[in-house]
């Protein structure tokens, strides 16, 4: 293989010279692979905010996330000791909704689709082949979601 860059749209690797991404099949533009962060982390509950500032805490963190040309934004904002799932993970959610629907954000992933057996898993993992290595996949993990910024 030739000379290699990253799709802008998905971030997997393409060589020089192709017009569409074979991964997402986006008419892109290519940059050069330094130029991105493949994934972070982010933990929402840290310090025990409360919902206010959690969702506060996550518009400063997608800013970021968009400024370093991150790909994949793992957020950590709980499931809730009730088990029907706690304050912050279900405002998080539908935040996340929202800016989706709005074109704020690409995609996102609810931490217990985030499986190499769900159709969804599948499609993310094949679009950034890098998320195999991630923790939580194939965990069930209702208190994380994964945001392609």
């Amino acid at each position: 293989m030739g000379n290699l860059k990253c799709c802008e749209v998905c971030g997997n690797e393409v060589e020089v010279g192709i017009n569409r991404c074979p991964f997402c099949e986006a008419d892109i533009e290519l940059i050069q692979p330094e130029k991105r962060i493949q994934q972070r982390i982010v933990n929402l509950e840290k310090g025990m905010p409360l919902v206010k500032q959690a969702l506060a805490r996550l518009t400063t963190e997608l800013d970021q996330a968009r400024l370093e040309r991150c790909m994949v934004l793992t957020l950590i904002h709980g499931y809730g000791s009730s088990g029907r799932g706690g304050k912050i993970g279900q405002e998080v959610r539908a935040q996340l909704e929202y800016l989706k629907q709005k074109g704020s954000i690409n995609d996102l992933l609810y931490g217990e689709d985030f499986s190499s057996r769900t159709g969804s898993g599948r499609q993310l993992l094949r679009r950034f082949s890098f998320l195999r290595q991630h923790d939580d996949l194939n965990r069930g993990n209702r208190g994380i979601t994964l945001v392609v910024v």
